[in-house]
Formats: structure tokens, sequence, C-alpha cells
């Protein structure tokens, strides 16, 4: 049976070569999957998929308006059956679009796996994440570390001398060194002030000039 899958966690704990990795073990058997991304997350270019360490595939970009059950739909009708849909950021579909995911689930018996942050850098869930969490048949956690040693949990955002930023909109395009992903215990401190957190250069793909 088909089932709508959420697997979050905090920044950089490899969501999307997860996801890559799942898209490639359907390909591997012959299956066919859609990748889908929001447009305003482009910084890989448009309709493309990568990870950090230089993983990458294409996707089909929508807008937070579009009707992703519409949309596999089409897809079906243009390439034939789908095995699986694959959804990269998923924190930013809307409350309408997991709900048009649970369809394609439910209605068309074919497999959803989003992948997604489960809080922002205030501490608040996002739209997407909050009704992934709500709908999911499945809740899966994809773990990382603090610089603690702790399990991170959370995401601070930082500005350029390391301390916490806690105004300013919810969701900001590129600057990933300036998100940090921390323990519940580190966001308490970071946020209120105490301390900073050490900046970290972006890490390049495995096959970058050095």
């Amino acid at each position: 049976m088909a089932k709508l899958y959420f697997y979050y966690s905090a920044m950089n704990a490899g969501k999307t070569t997860t996801l890559l990795q799942s898209a490639y073990n359907y390909h591997e058997r012959g299956m066919r999957t859609l990748i889908l991304t929001p447009r305003l997350d482009h910084r890989a270019g448009e309709g493309v998929v990568a990870s950090r360490i230089g993983l990458k595939a294409h996707a089909r970009a929508f807008e937070r308006d579009e009707d992703l059950l519409a949309m596999v739909d089409a897809d079906i009708a243009a390439r034939g059956a789908l095995d699986c849909v694959l959804v990269d950021e998923a924190q930013f579909l809307t409350k309408a679009q997991v709900w048009q995911l649970t369809d394609v689930v439910d209605l068309r018996g074919i497999p959803v796996l989003a992948y997604g942050l489960r809080t922002d850098f205030r501490g608040e869930l996002f739209e997407g994440s909050r009704y992934l969490l709500a709908w999911a048949d499945n809740l899966d956690e994809i773990k990382t570390i603090c610089h603690s040693g702790s399990k991170a949990t959370m995401v601070v955002r930082v500005d350029e001398h390391g301390r916490a930023v806690t105004d300013g909109p919810q969701v900001e395009i590129g600057g990933n060194e300036r998100y940090v992903s921390v323990s519940r215990a580190e966001f308490k401190k970071i946020t209120a002030g105490e301390g900073r957190i050490e900046l970290q250069q972006p890490v390049l793909p495995l096959d970058a000039p050095r």
C-alpha cells in the first residue's frame, strides 16, 4: 500500500543526498520517479536538486499556487506510469499542497517521499512541515550533530560574527553558511545572546577544484 513519508531534520543532515539515493534505488530497478522542488529554491539552478557532496538530478519546479496532484497526473499522461514521487525542501509546501500529496497516495496509489526541515531559525514549524507531521503515514528523523556533540534538532540563523539573528523573514534562500544546526539547549543559549557560533566554510563537492 502506498504511503506518504516525511523525512525531517535540521540543516545539513543529508536530506537531499538521501532523496537522491532513494531516486537512484528506484531507477536501478527500472522504476520511474518524479522529483519535485519548490521554484523559490534555485540555488543549484532551475529544476535541479543538488546535495552538498556533489550529487544532483533534474526535478520539476513548482510554485506555491500549483496543484501537485494535477502536476503528477500531467506527468503520467506525458511519460507513463510513476512508481514514486519525491519532494525536496518540503518545508516550503503549502497546506493545500500537502493535502494534494495525500491524494497522490490515496487516489493514485503512488508513494510520496517528502524531505524537509521541521522548524525555522525561530524554532517555529514551517507550514509544509506542520501538515506533513499531521498527515504523513510515516515520520522519520534524519539525524545530525550539534557542535556540542549532542543531537541537533533545531536551526539557528547567525550574522557574520556568529551571533544569533532572531528577526527577519522565515524564508531566506542562499547563504547556507549562516544557518547552523544545534541542539535545543544550544539554541536557547545562542538565541539568548550567550556566546557565538564559529562560522564554517561551505563544504565543496568531492570533485571540486581545491
